[in-house]
């Protein structure tokens, strides 16, 4: 029964990886839509969104039913809340990749800002560095590399703080880029919140080594599950 059990636990994780690598191409895709401009590429990653959710579901059940039959306790039981919450982090991820699709589809047409979309392009290599690595980081359940990678998360929030100040400029000087401009914002925003459930994994991955929630930013226990 424990090697059954093992092969299903280990099942979990690499569905995840699946998933998180699904995720990982979403937001990758829906970057290059916006930049450039590709309305049937951004449509495709909208498309795609309801398999991700699929993904996800099944992620959840599986757990349910380990949790359910297996009843297991201690580490065991902490892999499995690991999968089931990093999960819920990994499609919100994919839905903000989507918002950044709605945004090339809708925006297209508008006067835009190259200067802008170069830097939404280095933001994006920012984020999607911290996705990549953190989902490597999971498989080898690397509490040191997350914690590495949160505080990297700093970094995009400031790519977003300087964006938007050049968002806010550009629109103060050019009426004509306000819709455009708008956009900007909003896929800024997608960003630095995909950024940030980044970090929730990374501290999925601590607690699965610590078994404490730990809120990497500020170092503060949040509580003992």
């Amino acid at each position: 029964m424990r090697k059954v059990f093992e092969e299903e636990l280990n099942d979990l994780h690499v569905h995840f990886f699946q998933m998180g690598k699904a995720v990982h191409e979403s937001i990758e895709k829906s970057i290059e839509a916006f930049i450039k401009h590709d309305k049937a590429l951004a449509q495709e990653v909208i498309d795609n969104d309801i398999h991700i959710n699929r993904l996800e579901v099944a992620l959840e059940q599986d757990c349910i039913e380990l949790i359910a039959l297996q009843q297991p306790v201690t580490t065991d039981l902490r892999k499995i809340i690991t999968v089931m919450k990093a999960t819920s982090d990994l499609e919100r991820m994919a839905d903000h990749a989507v918002s950044i699709s709605k945004s090339t589809i809708r925006v297209k047409g508008n006067k835009r800002e190259y200067d802008i979309e170069k830097a939404i392009y280095e933001m994006s290599v920012k984020v999607l560095y911290i996705v990549r690595k953190v989902l490597d980081a999971y498989v080898i359940f690397d509490a040191d590399e997350a914690r590495r990678l949160a505080a990297l998360d700093k970094e995009v929030d400031m790519m977003g703080k300087e964006l938007y100040a050049k968002c806010i400029k550009f629109m103060k000087n050019d009426p004509e880029i306000v819709l455009g401009a708008t956009d900007y914002l909003r896929v800024t925003t997608y960003l630095e919140r995909i950024g940030d459930y980044s970090t929730n994994i990374s501290e999925w991955i601590v607690y699965l080594e610590t078994g404490k929630v730990v809120e990497l930013n500020t170092q503060n226990h949040l509580k003992d599950i």
